[in-house]
């Protein structure tokens, strides 16, 4: 018998088995390419923008979240991750169209592959899950036991810790190394 975090794991899984790695491979290099990296997502994906945040400047890289204060200015050689679930945001074409403007690359990540935010997109990574767009049990939808939209949040998790590791030993930086960048006012 399935017990619920059974279930939800199961999903999970069958999101990963429809990942293409080569697509989280190409994100990692863009990624890794850049000069500043700025991030963002709205609601409960950017919970999980901010971690994928933190975690890059644990790496070392020059990572902020838009809407910080001590976030710079992004232009040429830099670029502007977003999540868009979904497919897009009204707040995250604006900040796809200021980057673009700037001259900074875009990558998106997100559900839906032909969405608006995709479709001005530099690169696109997309996470195989459901979205709270597509979770109404009226309408067919809501296959996911978990609610909401989580099971694309739950995959975010995942999926950028993973790119962290991928990042990590792509650029040579040691776990020590990251661990030196936590901070020390907890």
């Amino acid at each position: 018998m399935s017990t619920p975090y059974r279930q939800a794991l199961a999903e999970l899984e069958q999101v990963f088995d429809r990942l293409d790695d080569a697509a989280v491979d190409a994100a990692v290099a863009a990624i890794a390419g850049a000069g500043r990296i700025a991030l963002h997502g709205v609601g409960r994906e950017g919970l999980q923008v901010r971690g994928l945040a933190m975690r890059l400047f644990h790496l070392g890289l020059k990572a902020s979240v838009v809407g910080d204060m001590t976030t710079p200015p992004i232009g040429a050689g830099d670029l502007l991750v977003v999540s868009a679930g979904p497919g897009g945001f009204a707040t995250i074409q604006a900040l796809i169209d200021i980057a673009r403007a700037a001259g900074a690359a875009v990558l998106v990540v997100t559900a839906q592959a032909g969405g608006e935010a995709a479709r001005h997109a530099d690169h696109v990574l997309v996470v195989p899950a459901q979205t709270m767009a597509d979770d109404r049990a009226d309408d067919g939808g809501g296959t996911s036991m978990l609610p909401m939209g989580s099971l694309y949040e739950g995959a975010l998790f995942v999926l950028f810790e993973i790119m962290i590791v991928k990042l990590r030993a792509r650029i040579g930086v040691s776990p020590e190394a990251m661990r030196a960048n936590h901070t020390n006012l907890e």
